[in-house]
C-alpha cells in the first residue's frame, strides 16, 4: 500500500500528515503531528533567530518521522505559505532545509491554498445546494471560499492572519475595546472583496477549517454525529466570544481544554470570525476536520 505525506509549513504551525488510500478512495490516516513553531513571532517581514531555529529543527524531526514510516521521498509534498512567501529570509530557510534534510519546499500562492482547502473540506463536508462560505484561519493569511455542489464560485486569500492581527492590535490584557474596534475597522477595509462576493453569492452557512474552529468545537459542540464534521449553532458563538475577550492571558490559560499554544491569538481569531459572521449573516457554523493538507493528499492519491 502506497504511503503519502504532506508537510504544511504554516506561519504559526508546522503540520505533518502521513496517510494511505483507504476504501472507496478515502484518506486512511497513519500518523499526524503538529508543532507550534510561530515563525512570525518577531514579525512576518523577517523570521527571527529563535523561530528560524525552531522551524529548522521541526522539519529535521519530520524528516526522521518520514523515514521511520517508510514514506518514499517522491510521495512527500512540502509546502510553505504566508510567512515563507513574505519573509526576507524565507529563501534562506528553504535552502537550508534542502541542504540539511533533502526536502524540497514548494511555495504556494494564496489562491492555490484556497483551491486545496476546498478540495479537503468537501471530503469532510459534502456540499449541498445551499451555498457555503469556507474559512481557513492561518497565522499570516485567511482564505475565504464561496462554494456549492457545482464547485467554487469565488475564492480569495487575505493577508490578515492571526499572527498579523495579534502583533498589530492586541497590546493589552485583556484586549481593550478600542483595540477590538480597530481590528473591526481594519478587517472591514481589507475584506471588501469578500463583502462584494457575498453580495453576489449570499451564504448563510460558514464552514470553518483548522485551529480556532477545533477549539470552538471543543467548547461549544455537542457529540459529533459525523466523524469528519460537527455543527455549531451560531447563537452559541457569541457568549463564548464575549467571555473570551474579557479574559486576560492567565484566565484564558486556565480554561480547561484551551490549547496553551493558542492562548495568545485566540482572541483576535474570534474577532475575525465575529466579523465574518456579521458580514455574511451566518446562521450555522460547521467545523471541518479536513482542510489544505487533506486536499493535497487527495490530489496526490489521484495522481
Amino acid at each position: 500500500m502506497s504511503r503519502y505525506a504532506v508537510i504544511d509549513l504554516g506561519t504559526n504551525t508546522f503540520h505533518l500528515l502521513i496517510a494511505e488510500e483507504g476504501l472507496a478512495g478515502k484518506i486512511k490516516e497513519i500518523f499526524r503531528e503538529r508543532r507550534f513553531v510561530k515563525l512570525a513571532e518577531e514579525g512576518i517581514e523577517t523570521i527571527g533567530t529563535a523561530p528560524y531555529r525552531r522551524g529548522l529543527e521541526t522539519v529535521q524531526h519530520f524528516r526522521q518521522v518520514l523515514s521511520a514510516h517508510d514514506v518514499p521521498v517522491e510521495q512527500v509534498r512540502v509546502f510553505g505559505t504566508a510567512a515563507l512567501r513574505t519573509a526576507s529570509n524565507g529563501p534562506d530557510f528553504i535552502r537550508q532545509v534542502q541542504e540539511t534534510t533533502g526536502i524540497e519546499i514548494r511555495l504556494i500562492s494564496g489562491d492555490r491554498e484556497a483551491e486545496l482547502i476546498y478540495k479537503g473540506v468537501i471530503l469532510a463536508v459534502p456540499p449541498t445546494e445551499e451555498r457555503m462560505l469556507i474559512m481557513d484561519i492561518g497565522g499570516g493569511s485567511v482564505e475565504f471560499i464561496l462554494a456549492d455542489y457545482n464547485g467554487v464560485l469565488w475564492a480569495q486569500s487575505f493577508p490578515v492572519g492571526v499572527a498579523v492581527l495579534y502583533k498589530t492590535f492586541h497590546r493589552h490584557e485583556p484586549i481593550l475595546p478600542e483595540e477590538i474596534g480597530a481590528i473591526h475597522q481594519y478587517l472591514r477595509q481589507h475584506l471588501r472583496p469578500l463583502a462584494e462576493a457575498l453580495a453576489r453569492f449570499p451564504a448563510c452557512r460558514l464552514v470553518g477549517a483548522s485551529g480556532t474552529f477545533d477549539v470552538m468545537q471543543f467548547f461549544l459542540g455537542e457529540e459529533r454525529s459525523h466523524p469528519l464534521n460537527a455543527t455549531l449553532p451560531v447563537e452559541k458563538f457569541y457568549p463564548f466570544y464575549r467571555q473570551l475577550v474579557k479574559m486576560d492571558d492567565e484566565e484564558r490559560r486556565s480554561l480547561k481544554g484551551m490549547p496553551l499554544d493558542r492562548v495568545d491569538m485566540i482572541v483576535v481569531a474570534l474577532i475575525l470570525i465575529d466579523v465574518a459572521l456579521e458580514m455574511a449573516g451566518i446562521r450555522q457554523i460547521t467545523v471541518s476536520a479536513y482542510a489544505m493538507k487533506e486536499g493535497m493528499l487527495f490530489e496526490m492519491m489521484r495522481g
